[in-house]
């Protein structure tokens, strides 16, 4: 067995060579992050193996530095793994009482950690081609936050503004509001228009759904509102639908592309009733290769949704709270998703009910619910048959 340690950075890689009987094959070089970079890495280690030996190669997860390197090593045929960064800290920590940490040390660190550590997953290429669909879905819930943001500012603006408006209409957040706003940017530019201009710039932007009566209803409410008189807020507002309206063009288009991996993919999982292609295609990117994991327990622990444990003598803790270790995206997704699927299928939704009824909290019930998901998530990849009624 022959273990290559890499500390990936953005500019160089340290890497470290040794045996599994110790026997440092090449002691820690510098490679630069280009393609001759990537050559010489392999030239040294064909040069310190030969065609009998085992050879596993082992770099942290680092992000987008560690990318190109990744794929490199996974297109000439050498087992790779990828390890978490918190993981190889402590087993460092392990090793001495020093406070020693450099790129060589952890080049080290992740060679004998590679040795040691049997229970390791290999990095596979079915992992390494969901990273389109994770920085698509990563990217459009980046998108969603940011538009999120600025409807929250649209909220405050119209409170100082035309604070009236927000009880005429169901949402500020539609179409007809929207132009509203973008065109009278204030009750006061509101209570100065014509109604003819008025209704008819709503019945166009509710496609009929906003008449004279509305028109007049909104006037009036402008003729006799507190909102204040501020140009520089107005503007603020006018570039923020403006914002919005652009956020929602590229999340559109961000979900076309989505769309056609998952159209590709072809997942059973999208057939759980609620299970829409958004949250179903997070999950998927998320998880990468469900073959990583042995059970649902596994996965349950990779998006950080186990229950954390502490017990010292007869100490333990009663009411253990959920690890929160791991993907965030992947917790966000089965959260959101298990909202959905517990209003449309009868099962999962008896479930809520039943650990509502146990005197849980929402979110507590609905973190079990998330759980029972998981498992029929891994169930349904496991087996690639679409879902029924009996596999909940």
């Amino acid at each position: 067995m022959v273990s290559v340690g890499i500390d990936v950075s953005k500019d160089k890689h340290d890497c470290f060579i040794v045996t599994s009987d110790g026997e440092v094959l090449s002691d820690v070089f510098t490679i630069p992050n280009t393609i001759n970079g990537f050559h010489c890495l392999l030239r040294r280690i064909q040069d310190c193996t030969s065609t009998q030996d085992k050879i596993k190669v082992g770099l942290e997860a680092t992000g987008h530095y560690s990318y190109n390197l990744l794929g490199f090593l996974l297109d000439n045929g050498l087992t790779t793994y990828v390890l978490n960064p918190l993981r190889t800290n402590l087993y460092r920590k392990s090793l001495s009482l020093r406070k020693t940490k450099t790129d060589r040390v952890d080049a080290r660190t992740i060679a004998f950690m590679l040795l040691s550590d049997a229970s390791l997953n290999p990095y596979t290429d079915t992992a390494y081609h969901t990273e389109e669909l994770k920085s698509l879905t990563r990217y459009r819930f980046d998108k969603v936050k940011e538009r999120a943001k600025l409807k929250s500012s649209i909220a405050r603006l119209v409170c100082i503004l035309f604070p009236e408006l927000e009880k005429l209409v169901p949402s500020l957040h539609i179409a007809s509001v929207y132009a509203l706003l973008e065109e009278f940017p204030g009750a006061k530019q509101v209570a100065a228009t014509h109604l003819a201009r008025l209704k008819a710039l709503l019945e166009t932007a509710s496609k009929g759904r906003y008449k004279r009566d509305m028109a007049l209803e909104i006037r009036k409410a402008a003729r006799n509102s507190i909102g204040s008189w501020m140009p520089a807020k107005s503007l603020e507002l006018q570039h923020t639908i403006r914002l919005i309206r652009e956020l929602d063009n590229e999340i559109a288009e961000i979900e076309e592309q989505i769309q056609s991996i998952m159209d590709e993919l072809h997942s059973p999982i999208t057939t759980i009733p609620g299970m829409g292609f958004r949250m179903a295609a997070m999950i998927l990117a998320e998880v990468g290769d469900f073959s990583r994991f042995e059970s649902p327990d596994k996965l349950l622990a990779y998006a950080g949704m186990s229950p954390s444990t502490y017990q010292s003598g007869q100490l333990k803790n009663c009411y253990p709270h959920m690890e929160k270790r791991g993907s965030r995206y992947l917790r966000y997704a089965l959260y959101n998703a298990t909202k959905y699927v517990c209003q449309w299928e009868l099962i999962f939704a008896a479930y809520l009910a039943k650990k509502r009824t146990e005197g849980k909290h929402y979110n507590v019930a609905i973190s079990h619910a998330a759980k029972k998901l998981v498992r029929l998530i891994f169930a349904m990849e496991k087996s690639g048959r679409p879902y029924c009624t009996s596999a909940a």
